[in-house]
């Protein structure tokens, strides 16, 4: 035990004095944090649309009056006759909304009246929420000017948005900011400090000083767990504080989930230490394995009943999808460990199995110096 404090308050050392390791540590995750916090944004909004009234009622000024009034739609102008060909074509608007002529009289009649709505479909989720949101827009205006027809089934559902009822998007966004940051910047730092052994050949001595593999993996492994620990309290902080996070119940599945969230981090960054022959390799590595599978295969965005097969089962055992559910379950659902019991059990599954595959690459380098 002696010996892995030694390695760790030498690390801890080196690590200081290092004023790049220290930025890199501290100022890129809140950078990515507040990037990822205030730029990613799942629900579309200021929509640009074109408008062709061609009833100019006080019925149809009204309907197009609640378009907008939903925040979602922004008004486009337009030159000429044809909106479609003068927005859509040009890719000005992203939709063309053209109301009849007789759109008030036939309502009033008690009759249908066809309005035509054009989407741009270059975008297909884009589309859709527009579909959707005109959809919406236009069965609320004909509820409240009282010309809906009486539904054939007696059934009005009643809706409840449970955990957000505000549908806020940091609410969502920032619990997998926080488990993307934490698992590519502790990685990234363990694998480029045992890299660094390894070219600047003071491994060399480490392996003359008989320390075995699992007490030089155990006391880097500890010392960057207190450096993945701290980015945790920092991000975690300030992201509570800058979007007004808090607990939503039981927070003690994120405090121990967080503490092996980390050491799985640093783990798999000491496969990737053990692995790479120079810095550039190990960055390119964390990179391109970590950060694509914490960013697309883990749910921080898309939803992984989207992953398409055979990349699903990769998601499995994807750290990141599981540390999102113990964040978002502490600031959003409040379920407490009955809802996240068996994500904190995998990721003590993943700790250990990483640690195994470090301490054995590691033996095989200490054989062959």
């Amino acid at each position: 035990m002696k010996r892995i404090w030694s390695q760790c308050t030498k690390e801890l050392a080196q690590f200081g004095r290092d004023r790049l390791t220290v930025a890199l540590a501290f100022v890129l995750p809140l950078l990515t944090l507040l990037i990822f916090g205030f730029a990613i944004r799942l629900e579309a909004k200021n929509i640009p649309i074109a408008i062709q009234d061609f009833d100019n009622s006080p019925l149809s000024r009204s309907y197009i009056e609640r378009l907008f009034a939903t925040n979602q739609f922004q008004a486009i102008s337009w030159v000429g006759s044809d909106p479609v060909r003068a927005t859509l074509d040009s890719s000005i608007a992203k939709a063309a909304v053209v109301i009849p002529p007789d759109f008030s009289r036939q309502l009033k009649a008690g009759l249908s009246s066809e309005i035509q709505v054009l989407v741009d479909g270059t975008d297909v989720n884009n589309a859709r929420i527009i579909q959707n949101s005109i959809q919406a827009v236009t069965r609320f205006f004909l509820k409240v000017s009282n010309l809906q027809q009486p539904p054939s089934l007696r059934v009005i559902p009643h809706t409840r948005i449970w955990f957000n009822p505000g549908r806020k998007e940091s609410l969502y966004i920032v619990p997998g900011t926080c488990a993307v940051i934490l698992w590519i910047y502790p990685s990234l730092l363990a694998a480029i400090a045992l890299v660094r052994e390894k070219e600047q050949g003071t491994i060399v001595q480490v392996y003359a000083s008989n320390l075995s593999s699992s007490e030089l993996l155990l006391g880097k492994a500890l010392a960057y767990l207190a450096i993945g620990l701290t980015e945790a309290i920092v991000v975690i902080g300030l992201g509570a504080l800058l979007f007004r996070l808090s607990f939503a119940g039981d927070p003690t599945p994120l405090l121990i989930g967080t503490p092996i969230f980390i050491t799985a981090s640093v783990m798999f960054g000491m496969v990737i230490g053990s692995r790479a022959s120079n810095q550039n390799a190990a960055v390119q590595a964390v990179a391109t394995i970590g950060f694509l599978t914490a960013f697309l295969l883990s749910g921080f965005i898309y939803p992984l009943s989207n992953i398409p097969f055979p990349l699903s089962l990769l998601s499995n055992v994807v750290p990141a999808r599981y540390y999102i559910d113990i964040t978002r379950d502490a600031f959003v659902r409040g379920t407490g460990w009955s809802g996240v019991w068996f994500s904190v059990l995998v990721l003590i599954g993943i700790s250990l199995f990483l640690f195994n595959v470090a301490r054995r690459n590691l033996q095989r380098m200490q054989i062959s110096e």
